[in-house]
């Protein structure tokens, strides 16, 4: 059994999948608590799925591409079995994790969009380095920047580790503690060779809204 705190369809926010409608398996409890955290509702709230009740939930939508969320998805180990089901079932299945916990063991056709987290995160001493070894080059390693602190700890992580040697990498802003101008000035003046995002889905939908 999972526990899962909603289950969604609505459109890619984020990632080089942003845009694409997606089904979202949104799974409760979490390991870290972000100064920014956006979903704290997913810390605890939830009610018990098993696999098959999932992936009945999910062929309701006429759609293949899926992610799965949190919170942290890797909390609840079932969640490898999960993920190998849909790849099984031919989704094209995103993992949306926050680098903290291993992903040694998650299946090879998923694609790992990892989180890394900065330092006004309050959680950097969370992240789990050993994770880089297991990356893929279609997976995805994202900082959510909130400073100009976090930008350039960013970026000498990625020199320190060659991650734009391994995968492709992303940086966002902290909504509403950071412009989307600044980051993209900073980006632009270190010649950087990151894909800048937005949290598509916060622009369209009121920030707080659930289920988008």
């Amino acid at each position: 059994m999972l526990k899962v705190n909603e289950i969604y369809y609505s459109i890619q926010g984020e990632s080089s999948k942003a845009g694409l409608p997606c089904i979202f398996i949104r799974l409760t409890f979490c390991n870290l608590r972000c100064s920014y955290c956006d979903t704290e509702y997913a810390f605890y709230e939830g009610k018990d799925y098993s696999i098959d009740e999932i992936i009945a939930e999910i062929h309701k939508y006429d759609c293949r591409l899926v992610e799965l969320t949190g919170g942290e998805p890797l909390m609840q180990k079932e969640s490898l079995e999960l993920m190998n089901r849909l790849c099984d079932e031919g989704y094209e299945t995103l993992l949306e994790t926050s680098g903290s916990l291993s992903v040694k063991d998650v299946d090879k056709r998923v694609k790992v969009i990892m989180d890394f987290k900065c330092p006004s995160s309050k959680m950097e001493k969370k992240n789990l380095y050993e994770n880089v070894d297991y990356l893929k080059p279609n997976d995805e390693i994202k900082f959510v920047i909130g400073s100009r602190e976090d930008f350039d700890w960013s970026v000498n992580l990625i020199a320190k580790y060659e991650l734009d040697k391994k995968c492709e990498i992303l940086f966002s802003i902290v909504f509403g503690k950071l412009t989307p101008e600044a980051l993209v000035n900073w980006i632009l003046e270190k010649n950087l060779r990151v894909r800048f995002q937005l949290q598509m889905h916060k622009f369209i939908w009121e920030p707080t809204q659930k289920g988008v």
